[in-house]
C-alpha cells in the first residue's frame, strides 16, 4: 500500500451554508416568509422606544442655552486703555480685543491676571473674584 492509495475511514460531511441568499438554500433560522423573515427586521421592545422619547437633561446631547462669556485679563486693559477711559463690551470690540459672536457683541468676563494701575470705568462686564479684589486695591 502506498500513500496515494490511503482512504479516510469516516468521510467528513460538507456543512450546509445557511442563509447566504441566492440559490444556496434554507432560511437561516428565520422560518418561512413574513415580516420577521425579512432582512432588517428586529422588533424593538416598546419600553425602549418610550425611554428614547424622553429628552435628555444633560449628557452628550445637551447644549447649554447660555452663551459662554469671552474672557479678557486686567493686563490687557492696562495695555490698551488710557486712564479714566470707559471699558464696555462695545469698546473692547472696537479696539479689536474681542470678536463679535454671530454678529452680536458678546458677554465679557474680566479675569484678574496682571496688574491694573489706571483708574478705569468698567461697565456691563462680569468679573472674577480676583479681578474685583485687584480693582478695589487700585481705588
Amino acid at each position: 500500500m502506498q500513500i496515494h492509495e490511503l482512504k479516510i475511514k469516516n468521510k467528513s460531511k460538507n456543512k450546509k451554508r445557511v442563509g447566504r441568499g441566492g440559490k444556496r438554500g434554507t432560511y437561516s433560522g428565520r422560518g418561512v416568509k413574513g415580516q420577521n423573515a425579512r432582512s432588517g427586521s428586529s422588533p424593538r421592545p416598546e419600553l425602549r422606544d418610550i425611554i428614547k422619547k424622553y429628552p435628555k437633561k444633560r449628557g452628550y446631547r445637551f447644549k447649554s442655552f447660555k452663551d459662554k462669556p469671552q474672557v479678557i485679563n486686567l493686563e490687557d486693559l492696562e495695555k490698551y486703555f488710557k486712564a479714566k477711559e470707559e471699558v464696555t463690551p462695545r469698546t473692547l470690540v472696537e479696539k479689536g480685543l474681542i470678536n463679535k459672536e454671530k454678529g452680536r457683541v458678546p458677554i465679557i468676563k474680566i479675569l484678574g491676571n496682571g496688574k491694573l494701575t489706571k483708574n478705569l470705568a468698567i461697565k456691563n462686564c462680569l468679573m472674577s473674584k480676583n479681578a474685583k479684589k485687584k480693582l478695589k486695591l487700585n481705588k
